[in-house]
């Protein structure tokens, strides 16, 4: 199942720091570089020194997140690969759906507990949920490839579960905690009304499309509103970054 709904919300879970308002402005950008002078003017929304988001964005350098360039900061080739795989996960590919399942049974054993947490978060992105321990499960309607964290410990089968589908879907996600989750964020696209409420409303709405399960439609409720919060989604960030754009140029 998915955790309690309210211990997703970004600012519930960390305040935004000068790092975090860099690296979520520069992946709203296509291509992802502004100046410096944008990124300051961006993180004095949120009361964010001048100097602080210099400092950031230093160690960003020798952290390697991003690259300076006569005062202008681009991401790296891995964060830019990050925006794909981000803008593609909102709306991921799909496929009819036949009644099979991908299961994947972790194979690996005495695993460190640094690659049992990179697998956690590989078997999320790909938007399998855990059955039992070890063992991932989903109905096969998606179109992606496991990463090498996956690959190296895990063993993918094609299943038919005896449970009925509707009442294992359910029994696996929150369905209904992310349909209401789902209404409140459309909500609060249609009422944010300055440029720091948008900018924290788009992170919130981004994070919770990345844990939409995006089952096949006999799976899901009534009036499931995952594809009018991606629609709506879509519509709004175009507007707002063409806002914080203008804003960051002063």
């Amino acid at each position: 199942m998915f955790p309690a709904v309210q211990d997703r919300h970004l600012p519930a879970i960390r305040p935004l720091t000068a790092r975090s308002v860099v690296l979520s402005t520069l992946l709203g950008y296509h291509p992802p570089a502004l100046p410096v002078s944008a990124l300051v003017r961006v993180g004095g929304l949120f009361g964010i020194a001048e100097r602080t988001t210099r400092v950031a964005l230093t160690r960003m350098v020798a952290d390697g997140d991003v690259v300076a360039d006569t005062g202008v900061y681009r991401l790296t080739e891995r964060l830019v690969q990050r925006q794909a795989q981000q803008d593609e996960s909102c709306s991921p590919r799909t496929r009819q759906w036949d009644g099979t399942w991908e299961m994947a049974i972790v194979t690996a054993i005495s695993r460190p507990l640094a690659e049992r947490v990179c697998l956690r978060k590989s078997m999320v992105a790909l938007r399998l949920a855990e059955i039992r321990e070890g063992v991932w499960l989903r109905p096969a309607n998606l179109l992606r490839q496991p990463d090498r964290v996956v690959t190296d410990q895990c063993a993918f089968f094609e299943s038919r579960p005896q449970q009925q589908p509707v009442r294992l879907a359910r029994s696996l996600w929150d369905l209904g905690g992310w349909a209401a989750e789902a209404s409140r964020l459309r909500s609060e696209l249609d009422t944010a009304s300055t440029l720091k409420a948008g900018f924290i409303v788009t992170a919130e709405v981004l994070r919770h499309l990345l844990i939409d399960p995006c089952l096949p439609a006999e799976l899901l409720p009534e009036h499931w509103p995952g594809t009018g919060l991606r629609e709506r989604y879509a519509e709004f960030s175009t507007t707002y970054a063409e806002l914080l754009r203008d804003y960051s140029q002063g």
